[in-house]
């Protein structure tokens, strides 16, 4: 895709029994031209949600996966709505349109919490949502670029499964 022409998140992953939602920040070039969520194949994201879940996901189809997601209460969006950007780093960012997630969160009747899948994502969430009583929770990027190991931040990540329950 050109630099010129915005990039856009893709629709909420969401029905009315969320009682999570983890927010990326923009879905980056494998996903984008997959279509998917977390589509590049070293993008860490399922197996930190199998660890999570304590179910397999990662060896399953796409739309399998989301079933999964979808049953255990978890849905899927994006803090950036567009964005121009160069290549899938969020450093490379530009000329942000914030998704609302607070207009999300007040369709959501059971919804607990919001996970922030990176830095970025926790940024623009967070400064949307200070206030509410939801549980914001920052957690370690998926994305291979950030460097912390699966196992660090898969310890990390359990921090979702109070909301779970």
């Amino acid at each position: 895709m050109s630099p010129r022409v915005p990039k856009s998140s893709f629709p909420p992953v969401v029905d009315q029994d969320t009682r999570l939602l983890i927010c990326g920040s923009l879905p980056g070039e494998a996903s984008l031209r997959a279509t998917r969520y977390y589509a590049h194949p070293q993008n860490q994201f399922w197996r930190l949600l199998e660890v999570v879940l304590e179910e397999p996901l990662a060896g399953l189809a796409y739309e399998e996966r989301l079933a999964v997601l979808r049953r255990r209460g978890i849905g899927l969006w994006d803090t950036v709505a567009t964005a121009h950007r160069t290549g899938s780093l969020d450093q490379a960012l530009r000329e942000v349109t914030r998704n609302s997630l607070q207009a999300l969160a007040a369709t959501l009747p059971i919804l607990r919490g919001i996970g922030f899948n990176g830095a970025t994502a926790a940024k623009l969430g967070r400064y949307e949502l200070a206030g509410t009583e939801l549980t914001l929770i920052d957690l370690p990027s998926s994305s291979p670029a950030y460097t912390l190991p699966l196992n660090e931040k898969a310890e990390r990540w359990t921090a979702l499964r109070p909301l779970l329950g």
